[in-house]
Parts: C-alpha cells; structure tokens; sequence
C-alpha cells in the first residue's frame, strides 16, 4: 500500500490513513486518498501492466488496500471501450467510442466504487455497511457486502427501478423504500447510522469508493495507447466517475504514462434534475439544491450532490462544459444507440447522445475529435422507462 494520508478536497486538512473516515471534520467536505506515486511508479509501470489481472485491481499500487486478502472482487472493471463506426458515421464523427460499464458485475459502473469501499470497510474492521440509494449503487453495494460477509443496509426512494429492489433483496441486503429522493435516503442514514452501528458509504460521503472509480481513467489511457481522448460526455448524478477520473489523470502524468494534455470534461444531466448544469450556467462553484427534482433515468435523480466543487472545477480547468437534456431525449437515444451499436444502454448513458448533438450544433466538436461517451450502466434495469 503507497497512501500517504488523506487530504480534505475542501480545506486541505490532512488526515492519517488506515482510519476510517466519513468527511473532513473540519468543513464537512470529501476526503481524497494521497499515495506516494514515486514508489508505485517502481512496480506500476507500462511494461509491468502487461499479463496482468483484468480488472481494476490491476492498478493495486494506487489503490488503498494494504492487504491483498481483505480485497473484496467479483472481477469489476476492465470494461470494453468499443468503437461506435456506425454511430460516428451518422454523427459525422471519424472516432466516437462507448466505454460500456453495464459489462460490470453488477451491471453497473457502481461495482467499481464499491469494491474499494467494501474492501477498505472490511481492511478496517467494519461489520455493517448503509447506503442510500437512487438504485446502482445499492445493488452493487448489496453484492459486494454478501460476498465480504458483511451487513447492508439500504434506502431507496419508492420509484427506484423494480429490478434494483429484486437485486438487493436477492443478494441477503436489508431493504427500506421511502417516499422522497436520494436526498431523503441519505438523511435517513445519516440519523440512524451512529445508534445502528452503520458505517455510511453513501458517495464521496467515504473516501474510497472514488478511488474505485478513478480506475475508469487507469483503463480509457491504457485502452488508447495512453493517448487521453479529446472529449470525455459523461453523465453525472453524485458525480464519483468523473471526480475519480480527473484524479487518475493527475496521478498517471505524475507516473509517466500521460502528458499534461487534458480531455474536455462534459457533464450531461436530465432537465428535471439538472444542478450541476445551472451552476456552471451561473459561473457557481458550489451548486444549490435542484427544485422537485424527476426524471427516468434514476441515477441522475440526486438534487444535490456533495463533490459539486470538484465536478465544476474539473469542468472549467478542461475547458468542458455541462449540458441537460430531456426525458424524451435521452430515451430517444437509448434506442438510436441499441440500433447503432447492439447495446441497450441505460437511460444515463444514452444521455451523452443528445448532449454530444448539443455540442456539435453549437461547434464543440470537431469531426477529427476522438470523443468518448460512457454508458454507466445497463438497459435492462429500466424496464419502468419503455413503459409497456
């Protein structure tokens, strides 16, 4: 293990590792895991990648687990990052590609996040994990706690997708649905959690299921011969994927294996729920809570999100932007790209479409652009949406 410690996101405390940590105590904001990447950079090395295991555990020098039998894996990550020519073709763009999360264990790129938490939670002694939920990262957190012999608990809001439910109480969590959004469900755990004897991994509420995520970026520059992509569309509700690709950026120029070059950061979110879009609109850096905040496509139902900091900074230093786009739209689109492609994305993914039309409208994107969209999760776990 190379963490060094763990610094506040906000305020720049530092804590020590191998403790368990919710947020900084000083300004209750997102704590970041530090490594000294000097010393990974003598075993993680282009040439050492080469054979390895193909999932995200690949990268073990910049993850935070000391020790090898407390990792907690169903073989997360490691996505396919496909070349959408058909896609592209119609959009008149020469290299579009769809990094496909929906291949992970529990269909979602929430696997990832989980992983590292569950594995950090049982590193640290912990019995009893709670997490509120708009659907994916419950039931990733509901695997990933079953096959660590952990409890866990979760709070879902009432509408969370059918198949979500199902997935949680198959895998032997405990499930409570509320009336309300994410946002109630985190209150919720946030009242209980100390008398029930919780630990909270609601996202960037604990400082690892980032590091998990942060892998997305790990695998987008090896896939691309560790050139970095021009443009990265990614749909953001708590916004872990992008905050954790930003950081692997950093730490792979700091390793060596990219330049300073950075990708233009694109958040694209539902018009029902849309926080992030109107403070960036607004030139904000932190952004309020979204008004009666609706839209199909669950995982970006969250009306506020606590790394909103984090995801417009790392919009405007990469000179990207934030779109929204409708219901009609994205679901729209998950049919476009099934038809294009063969994947049946889900209603998240499918988002990216409409925001990358929005963007070639307006001159964004230049048709040389190598452009990424990523599909967070699967289709099929949104059957409510297609109605019928």
């Amino acid at each position: 293990m190379n963490v060094t410690h763990l610094v506040c996101a906000a305020c720049g405390r530092q804590y020590e590792a191998q403790r368990l940590l919710n947020l900084c105590t000083e300004c209750g904001k997102p704590l970041l895991v530090r490594y000294d990447l000097e010393v990974a950079g003598r075993t993680l090395t282009k040439e050492h990648l080469k054979g390895r295991r193909a999932d995200l555990w690949r990268y073990r020098e910049v993850l935070p687990v000391a020790h090898d039998e407390n990792i907690v894996s169903l073989g997360e990550g490691w996505t396919p990052l496909l070349r959408a020519e058909r896609l592209g073709a119609s959009l008149g763009l020469k290299e579009l590609y769809i990094k496909d999360e929906s291949q992970n264990p529990t269909q979602s790129f929430k696997a990832r996040g989980m992983s590292a938490a569950v594995s950090m939670a049982k590193e640290l002694g912990v019995k009893k994990l709670a997490v509120p939920s708009a659907g994916n990262a419950a039931g990733a957190l509901a695997a990933y706690a079953a096959r660590a012999g952990m409890e866990a608990h979760i709070f879902m809001p009432k509408d969370t997708p059918r198949a979500n439910v199902v997935e949680c109480e198959q895998t032997g969590a405990h499930v409570t649905l509320l009336d309300g959004l994410i946002t109630d469900c985190g209150a919720e755990v946030a009242r209980r959690k100390d008398a029930e004897g919780w630990f909270d991994v609601s996202t960037l509420k604990e400082p690892y299921r980032v590091e998990g995520k942060k892998t997305l970026g790990y695998e987008l520059a090896e896939q691309m011969c560790w050139t970095l992509p021009d443009v990265i569309i990614y749909p953001t509700g708590g916004g872990t994927g992008l905050i954790g690709m930003w950081k692997a950026f950093d730490e792979m120029e700091a390793l060596g294996f990219v330049d300073s070059k950075r990708p233009r950061m694109v958040t694209v979110q539902a018009a029902g729920c849309a926080p992030i879009v109107r403070a960036f609109e607004q030139g904000k850096r932190f952004a309020d809570e979204f008004p009666d905040a609706s839209t199909t496509a669950s995982g970006l139902r969250v009306p506020r999100a606590i790394g909103d900091f984090l995801i417009l900074d790392a919009l405007r230093e990469s000179n990207g932007t934030a779109i929204a786009v409708t219901d009609e739209e994205l679901l729209a689109a998950v049919g476009e790209i099934g038809a294009a492609e063969g994947i049946f994305v889900a209603p998240e993914g499918a988002a990216c479409l409409p925001a990358l039309r929005k963007m070639q409208a307006a001159g964004e994107v230049g048709e040389d652009e190598r452009v990424v969209l990523f599909n967070t999760g699967a289709g099929v776990k949104y059957l409510e949406s297609f109605g019928g």
